[in-house]
């Protein structure tokens, strides 16, 4: 793992849970929790890439 402390894209508090990820135009974003992870996703919702296109390893059923 990263030794490297990240802070949220949104309120710049420490990320201390992995999970809270999103892919965009402007690459990787990371939030300290899902309330700052859906309202960055709603404020730049044209700037998000869809789920489906981060991660080819799920089975599609």
């Amino acid at each position: 793992m990263d030794d490297n402390k990240k802070s949220c894209d949104l309120c710049g508090l420490a990320v201390e849970v992995e999970g809270f990820r999103l892919k965009t135009l402007q690459g990787d974003k990371r939030f300290c929790c899902e309330g700052c992870k859906g309202i960055y996703q709603m404020l730049h919702e044209a700037q998000v890439l869809p789920e489906d296109a981060d991660d080819s390893t799920q089975p599609q059923s």
